[in-house]
């Protein structure tokens, strides 16, 4: 058994739906799909129950995913000592897909000075994944915006930023000093893809369910707005097109920039950068 395929499994037993964990998997169905057939072929027994509206663990796969989660605990804590008996040690950090924020950039000049034997792989996720990919094992930690589910994860606040909604320059509302979210209720919005978690789809929806193009990316919620009239909000102070407009929403609660660790992680390189991280965002 691979580890890959594990964590695979480990997210469908968590979602008891394919599409939810290729969602958070950052994969396409199929090959999902395929990997955990060839894991049931490798065990000789059924994992799940297949239905149209998702899966239930069988009583192999319920002893399995115990197992799973043991030896992927396991395998984290052999890489963390491995790595530092071999005097390389490197951590995985994911960033949601939001390049031209400059708490990320003084965050990186910051932590390549006071770490510079430090390996840093960056991992770059689209919106569908506020914890870019921390859940499934693919970072470290993660620099994202709450709010979203923080189960079994620990979060630290690094800064707050008020919220406006982006319309196109032409649109009639784009001349206004500030907008309330009632005054939004006409308008389509943009979506985000099936099984995103619903704290998070709900704050960019303004807190309740909306009508409008499905998107993945900061890019593409742009589109939305030029091509569409799509109505999305986003962080003021961000640099727009010309052809765009963001105008303040008087009440809608601010959006938190935050890093978050799974909970219990014992990755040695995770307190020093959140220390890092805590004091590049204060400036």
């Amino acid at each position: 058994m691979e580890l890959r395929t594990l964590r695979y499994f480990v997210a469908v037993a968590e979602e008891l739906h394919f599409g939810r964990a290729a969602t958070r998997l950052h994969m396409s169905q199929p090959p999902l799909s395929r990997a955990i057939k060839q894991l049931e072929a490798d065990v000789g027994s059924l994992l799940f129950v297949r239905s149209p509206t998702g899966v239930t663990l069988t009583l192999v796969g319920s002893v399995l995913l115990d197992e799973a989660r043991a030896l992927l605990d396991h395998a984290d804590r052999v890489r963390v000592r491995v790595s530092a008996a071999a005097g390389v040690a490197t951590i995985t950090i994911g960033i949601l897909g939001d390049g031209t924020d400059p708490g990320v950039a003084r965050m990186a000049a910051a932590y390549r000075r006071s770490r510079p034997g430090i390996d840093i792989r960056i991992r770059d996720t689209d919106l569908s994944d506020p914890t870019c990919g921390l859940r499934a094992g693919m970072v470290d930690v993660a620099l994202t915006r709450a709010p979203f589910d923080e189960t079994a994860l620990t979060v630290r606040a690094l800064r707050t930023d008020p919220v406006g909604v982006v319309l196109r320059a032409d649109d009639p509302l784009a001349r206004r000093d500030g907008l309330r979210l009632a005054e939004l209720s006409d308008r389509r919005w943009f979506q985000f893809p099936q099984g995103t978690d619903p704290i998070w789809q709900s704050y960019w929806n303004g807190g309740r369910p909306r009508e409008g193009p499905v998107v993945r990316a900061v890019q593409e919620c742009l589109q939305a707005v030029l091509w569409n009239g799509t109505v999305g909000l986003a962080p003021l102070g961000h640099d727009l097109p010309a052809q765009l407009a963001v105008v303040p929403l008087i009440d809608m609660p601010p959006s938190r920039v935050v890093a978050v660790w799974n909970e219990g992680d014992t990755n040695p390189l995770i307190p020093s950068f959140i220390e890092i991280a805590t004091a590049a965002y204060r400036r």
